[in-house]
């Protein structure tokens, strides 16, 4: 799409006029400045304002945009009072008082997700749910390029949307959160899912209810939706009238896993697919995913035969059940990016009959650590807890099982070196986010890994 035609769809969406308006920027990580470029691109004014003192990509604006205004070290309420309107980037809240009061008196809002659905003219399917939204983002990726489709891959994952925009792409793949949903309005993507909903981010929403609304708006637009079967927040989802999938392992559902007489396969309509021992990624989680992957590949029209050809060599995420080392016969296992309670527990649930020795704690975000009770007395001998808030977890668990208070990571791995036995799997899965020790999960799963290698030296 031409800047002419795009103009003019922004102008008609959100009165967004290249004359008059003026964007206020607000946050400048790597979405904010995509939009800044974005803007920039449209000859549309704009300026940006971070609460932080020295935004990660403060230095490169400054570079490469030197005109451009930046107001750091706080919100100023004589910035925001010039605004027509804003995009509020993922990592800050709509309800901080000077956006609230911004929309109050008719600020416009929009987002780079609604700037990138304005501009795109060729398929989107877009992912969210709890777990597994970068498993299935990347396998369905995957499966495209298998299928010989120029593909690009991003949105929360990786890439910024608008970074994604060529006109030589084929179909976009958008791995999205619900701090992006809630702020976008212009979404239709040709197929969507919410994988499936667990108690995340309360310390930004009010209820799981309301995390789960703006999950939902994933679904906007006229395209296919899918819905997990064993979800019944997400099956609850449906809408009459729309073209409807379902996948799932328990519940009937139209992609699922069947037993047949060479063992279980995942199938289309009872209709054997790819055998499960196929994948190299274990656990029923990622059977789940790779259903959801195959269906929505199967809206692209994507072949059968590439799709499980690129299943059959997916080796899975960084920091995302990742082997890390075999040491005296204990599995040693980095499941970092389970920031969570339902990425922990279905961690867990791969486990079944195995001693396993858990390392998890960190920011709970307001979540409910009681969940992890059943999954914890059926599967895990001893549990080390790291982070700020391990004493919560001691409270949940009542010592259901063993539990140690080890602070920090690095106590952890010793104390879980000194308790395991050959046979057992000591894994991270902390259940929490990382920020009260570390910049984010990466950065946690890499010092697990440094110090775990370092004891096999």
């Amino acid at each position: 799409m031409n800047n002419d035609v795009l103009l003019k769809t922004l102008d008609k969406q959100f009165s967004l006029n290249k004359e008059t308006a003026k964007v206020l920027v607000v946050g400048l990580g790597k979405t904010g400045l995509s939009v800044a470029y974005y803007l920039r691109q449209l000859g549309i004014q704009f300026a940006i304002v971070d609460s932080r003192d020295k935004p990660p990509f403060n230095d490169k604006l400054l570079v490469d945009m030197p005109d451009i205004p930046v107001f750091t070290g706080g919100f100023d309420a004589a910035v925001f009072a010039l605004a027509t309107h804003i995009i509020v980037s993922p990592g800050v809240s709509m309800d901080e008082p000077l956006i609230k009061l911004a929309l109050a008196r008719g600020v416009y809002s929009l987002s780079d997700i609604d700037l990138f659905a304005c501009a795109v003219d060729k398929p989107v399917v877009a992912i969210t749910g709890s777990n597994g939204k970068s498993t299935v983002t990347t396998m369905l990726g995957a499966m495209a390029k298998t299928a010989g489709k120029r593909t690009a891959v991003g949105g929360n994952l990786g890439t910024p949307a608008l970074d994604l925009l060529a006109d030589e792409v084929e179909i976009y793949v958008l791995e999205l959160s619900s701090f992006q949903l809630e702020r976008t309005s212009q979404l239709n993507a040709v197929a969507a899912t919410v994988l499936n909903i667990s108690a995340d981010h309360l310390d930004r929403y009010t209820s799981i209810a309301a995390y789960a609304e703006q999950k939902r708006k994933v679904y906007s637009g006229s395209g296919v939706m899918l819905l997990n079967a064993d979800d019944p927040v997400v099956i609850a989802m449906y809408e009459a009238g729309r073209k409807v999938l379902t996948f799932g392992l328990e519940k009937e559902a139209d992609y699922t896993v069947i037993n047949t007489s060479e063992g279980k396969f995942l199938a289309l309509y009872g209709r054997p697919i790819l055998a499960v021992n196929e994948l190299l990624v274990a656990g029923l989680h990622n059977q789940s995913n790779a259903l959801a992957a195959l269906a929505l590949g199967g809206v692209l029209g994507l072949s059968e035969e590439a799709m499980c050809e690129a299943l059959r060599h997916y080796k899975g995420l960084k920091h995302r059940m990742q082997f890390v080392a075999n040491i005296g016969g204990v599995s040693w296992v980095n499941d970092s990016k389970a920031t969570n309670v339902g990425a922990c527990v279905a961690a867990l649930q791969g486990f079944k009959n195995a001693d396993v020795v858990l390392i998890a704690g960190g920011d709970a975000k307001g979540a409910d650590m009681s969940e992890l009770v059943p999954i914890l007395k059926e599967n895990v001998k001893a549990l080390l807890l790291i982070g700020k808030d391990g004493a919560l977890i001691r409270q949940v668990v009542n010592d259901s099982v063993p539990v140690y208070d080890v602070g920090t990571l690095k106590k952890a791995v010793k104390k879980a070196a000194k308790i395991s036995q050959a046979g057992d799997t000591v894994l991270l899965s902390p259940a929490c986010a990382s920020l009260d020790q570390f910049s984010n999960y990466q950065e946690r799963g890499m010092v697990f890994i440094s110090k775990v290698k370092a004891l096999g030296q």
